[in-house]
Order: structure tokens, then sequence, then C-alpha cells
């Protein structure tokens, strides 16, 4: 897709990047809306503070001002900001050839401060489960109450036994989901494809029974995980869910479905599975992504330390 020198219009620019990141690039709708949000605040800021339309006519100092603007969010969305406007000028270079990117004379060193991810331990995942599942005893089956619990516990047992993004699990197609051989095909980011089993009977079960009580609707909508509409749930919702059982179980910590995966993962290291398997099974394209989990799990550490290191053969008395 060609565009022309008269087109450069900051507004334009950014429909033939989103065209392009849409339609070329086939980036899921999240990834879209992030780049409409910080790229429209953009356009909005050169409109409106230095009064310059054509993106040939942006300096680095006016990026630095935009810079300047947005230094007040948290330092994950200002990362994420950056990292649109890098994308757009980056599509701009490869599609025309004289366009000088400002964002090149400028260096940026933002380094986003470390967070450890909040974590369950085994016993906390147990207080969820038992308490979604004594929702399902305690509900009279036939009625919509009971299918929308086994759709809930379905959920929650597919987000720890595979560690998938809440993401991933709302665009989850019913194709992609293997019963029979237990396994389900994901998406991650950038399109990427993996396959995960599932190894739990348990698990296998309760997916087979949501998959029977929503048998009609799934096959209306082709996604595999149904809200009370009839329409694919959202990944709202999900963390709406999760928030409520959490609530439920008595657990004071801030659980949310990207809980759960960092949970899997920790848990996975207890067991001492090795960190490229983790990688592999989370969709993560680089292993130092993976690498923050070895400094999540101290009661792990600390038991080896008890255990294996060398002082405790050393005695002095």
């Amino acid at each position: 897709m060609e565009i022309e020198n008269q087109y450069l219009l900051i507004e334009k620019v950014i429909d033939n990047f989103l065209f392009h990141c849409r339609y070329e690039k086939n980036l899921t709708d999240k990834t879209l809306h992030a780049y409409c949000t910080d790229l429209l605040q953009f356009a909005a800021y050169m409109r409106n503070r230095v009064q310059k339309v054509n993106i040939e006519d942006l300096t680095k100092d006016d990026l630095k001002g935009y810079l300047q603007e947005i230094s007040g969010f948290k330092p994950k969305t200002i990362k994420r900001k950056i990292a649109s406007l890098k994308a757009m000028f980056n599509f701009l270079e490869y599609e025309l050839d004289d366009f000088s990117n400002p964002l090149r004379k400028i260096k940026i060193r933002f380094k986003e401060p470390a967070t450890l991810p909040t974590v369950m331990n085994i016993q906390e995942i147990k207080k969820i489960l038992h308490t979604v599942y004594q929702s399902k005893e305690a509900c009279q089956q036939g009625t919509y109450r009971f299918k929308s619990i086994v759709r809930d516990i379905a959920v929650l047992e597919l987000l720890f036994a595979t560690g998938i993004r809440v993401s991933e699990l709302c665009q989850l197609k019913s194709q992609e989901v293997d019963l029979q051989y237990g396994r389900i095909k994901v998406f991650g980011k950038g399109s990427k494809e993996r396959v995960i089993q599932i190894c739990q009977p348990e698990v296998i079960g309760i997916l087979k029974i949501y998959g029977k009580l929503f048998k009609s609707e799934i096959q209306l909508q082709s996604f595999f995980f149904i809200n009370r509409l009839g329409y694919p749930l959202s990944s709202q919702s999900v963390r709406l869910m999760v928030k409520e059982y959490a609530r439920k179980a008595g657990l004071t910590k801030h659980i949310t479905p990207h809980t759960f995966r960092h949970t899997f993962a920790t848990l996975l290291l207890e067991e001492d599975v090795d960190i490229k398997y983790i990688q592999n099974l989370l969709g993560h394209s680089t292993i130092s992504t993976t690498q923050i989990y070895t400094h999540v799990n101290s009661m792990k550490q600390k038991k080896l330390l008890s255990a294996k290191h060398p002082r405790r053969k050393l005695s002095f008395s």
C-alpha cells in the first residue's frame, strides 16, 4: 500500500498504519485498539500544542514535547505509547523512501521497573476451585445458573491447566479444542500458534460437560466459550468472574485471570520443570520474559538452600 506525500496528514497516516496492522499484519483487536488510542492522542497533541498536522514536518523537539506530555502516565503505559509511535514511524520508513524518522534522532532510554507478579499457592488455588465446585453442587441442574457455573469451572480449570492468557481463552474456536486427544491450539501474540496438552482427566471431563450444555450456542458462534446472551465470552467477563470467586473463597490477594498464568508457571518451576519448557507453554518469544518466575518463589529458594547449601556440613562447636 503506497502513501503519497499529500496524504501525510497525521490522521491519514494513522488510518493507513491501522489498515496495514489489521489486514496485512493480522494483529489482534486488542493491539489495534491500543495503537489507535495511543496514536490519536499523539495526533491531538501535535494539532493542539504545536499546530503541526503533517508527519514530515515533525521534529525531534516536537517529539520531546510529547514525551514530556505523557511522562505522568504509569511506566508500562508510557512504554506502550512509545512502542506505538515507533511502530508507525517504522511503517512510514518502509513505505516512503525519503521519509526521515524523527524518532531516530532521539535516544530514548526507558526501563520499566521490575515488579514481581502476584501468584497463588496450591492451597489458594484449591480454595477457588472448591468454591466454584460447591456452587455447582448447590445449584439445580437444568437451570441456566447451573450451565453458567459449569462454564465458570471450565474457564478456571483451563486457565490453571494451561496458563493461557485470558484473551487467548476468549478467542478459542470450537475447532481448536480437541477433547478427544486432550489438547488446545492457541494463537498468541503476533498470531503465534502453539498447542498445549490437557493432561488432567478432571479438566477434560468438565470441558466435555460444558461442551454438551452449550453445544447449540457454540455451533452458532464457533467460539468455544459463550456468555449468557449467546455471544463469545469477553475478557472483562472472565476478570469479573475470577474476582468474584476469589472474594467468595476468602482470598485477600488481587486475583486476576493473569494470576492463574503466573501461578501455572511458578508451580511448574516448583516441580523442577525446565524453564525452556515453561517458555514454550506460555508462548513467550524470549526466555528473558519467562525468567521473572525464577525470582518469585522465595519458599522454594529457602527449601533449596536449607537442604543443599554446603554450609550445613560445617560445624565449629
